[in-house]
């Protein structure tokens, strides 16, 4: 009897060893040996991601909303991929996002793409983990758009359904191999619609200074999501990092460095403007302590304005529809075809009279930066300077303007883009979400902790989808002395 219970505590104990040396060590790990031999050949043909979205993209030419992958008329059709996305932390949802290859080259020459596989479950890392190889058999799916982004699910009219929980791993099956993924590196001003859906890394981005005092989605004006301004140090192009307020991490302080980012390209919830999401924190490695903030003059809002104008401009001297000339302006397109010019607009989104607006909105620019600069003002020479305008916008997205001076600008156009710019920040400067029909008054902008002689410009800069990108509108501009 004694012997015998002796054999069973050592079966028991290299069953447990076995078991254990079956288990992945990482964030995202799954018992291999649950994971069976995939028979591929039982699966039907290997279809590629694009011909998957050319269904989609023919189903819209025929007036319909989703492609539809038969079980009757399709002879049996299956797709393979690598999982790039994990809800263990909470920031994805109900969902599967898949690539066709594990680093940024085509797979077995299918152009680059991820599909977003919509699942009615959660906890869907613990089956599909990250970098798992799965194959999707897409006879009884479908293909259409969801918040923007390509997506497999079921067919509900014309829209798509989850897969529910008694039938998701009988279409997405999952292979033995756990491959290693590497992000595609890229640029915000590189990307291209077949980047959405993929594990990408962006280099040398920070979180914008004025939201390091936030959470990545733990503030009260957080709803359903967070989202936070990156930047490049190099380019200044921004991308927003969007973070789920259900995320275990979303009342972690954003990261305060300088670095790497890696994640899904997406687009937000409207299909308004490019998002990226995380896995988890992990994915984010801001380690340089160097930030690449720009000079800024800032002495607060001035109680009085002084009697003294230095200069004014309120436009109505312009001609509509023509860029903006005269009085000192310089008025610099440095990308794209869109300058300041002047208009006149009545209703509820009416100009103050004569105004000046920009915006790249469908001019189809890949990129549009312009730049409204006054003549020089000599802050030595005289005191108590403020600057005071009035701005509006008409749907502003995806665009931005920026007020800006310098003390180097020899006033040459050549040498704009070379010269030294800070940033006023105490100039209130209408935002997206204020009323696009209303004007917002910049305060009486307090100019007098600077010194020597400034220029003072207005800049624009689209995001490079000009679908997305609005106009901003100017007026009432006064420099004043004491």
């Amino acid at each position: 009897m004694k012997t015998n219970k002796f054999f069973a505590l050592i079966l028991g104990l290299v069953a447990m060893l076995f078991i254990t040396s079956c288990v992945e060590n990482d964030d995202y790990a799954t018992p291999e040996v649950l994971v069976p031999a995939v028979d591929v050949s039982s699966l039907g043909t290997k279809t590629t991601f694009a011909a998957v979205i050319a269904r989609y993209n023919d189903a819209v030419a025929d007036g319909d909303q989703v492609g539809v992958f038969s079980t009757e008329f399709d002879a049996p059709l299956y797709i393979e991929g690598y999982v790039v996305s994990s809800d263990a932390t909470g920031n994805f949802f109900e969902e599967v996002i898949i690539q066709n290859s594990t680093d940024e080259n085509d797979a077995n020459g299918d152009e680059r793409r991820g599909l977003k596989i919509e699942i009615n479950e959660r906890d869907l890392a613990n089956y599909y983990n990250f970098g798992r190889k799965v194959y999707v058999k897409l006879n009884g799916l479908a293909i259409g758009l969801s918040n923007g982004v390509f997506s497999i699910g079921k067919a509900d009219g014309n829209g798509l359904d989850q897969l529910e929980p008694f039938e998701y791993k009988d279409f997405v099956i999952r292979d033995q191999e756990v491959a290693t993924i590497i992000p595609k590196e890229v640029t915000i001003n590189d990307f291209t619609t077949e980047d959405l859906n993929t594990f990408i890394k962006l280099n040398d981005m920070q979180i914008n200074r004025t939201e390091l005092d936030l959470t990545y989605a733990g503030e009260v004006s957080d709803q359903f999501d967070g989202f936070r301004t990156l930047e490049n140090c190099e380019t200044n192009a921004t991308i927003l990092i969007q973070t789920s307020t259900f995320a275990d991490f979303k009342s972690q302080p954003v990261p305060q460095l300088r670095g790497s980012i890696e994640g899904i390209l997406s687009r937000d919830f409207g299909d308004d403007f490019n998002v990226i999401v995380i896995n988890s924190t992990d994915d984010v490695n801001f380690n340089n302590p160097e930030r690449c903030d720009p000079i800024e003059l800032d002495c607060g809002i001035a109680a009085v304005t002084g009697t003294t104008n230095l200069f004014n401009d309120d436009f109505e001297s312009q001609t509509n529809n023509t860029l903006i000339t005269g009085n000192g302006w310089t008025n610099f397109i440095e990308a794209g075809t869109e300058g300041w010019e002047a208009y006149t607009q009545t209703g509820t989104n009416s100009s103050l009279g004569r105004s000046a607006r920009v915006g790249s909105f469908n001019s189809n620019d890949a990129s549009s930066i312009a730049w409204l600069i006054t003549p020089a003002v000599d802050l030595d020479a005289n005191s108590g300077v403020t600057i005071n305008f009035k701005t509006s916008n008409s749907f502003a997205d995806g665009s931005e303007m920026e007020l800006l001076f310098s003390t180097d600008w020899d006033g040459t156009e050549a040498n704009i883009a070379s010269a030294t710019w800070g940033i006023l920040p105490a100039a209130y400067i209408v935002q997206d979400s204020d009323f696009f029909g209303a004007w917002f008054d910049s305060e009486n902008v307090d100019l007098s902790c600077g010194s020597g002689i400034i220029h003072i410009a207005f800049k624009y800069t689209g995001s490079g989808q000009s679908g997305f990108d609005g106009t901003y509108e100017l007026d009432e501009i006064s420099i004043d002395a004491q």
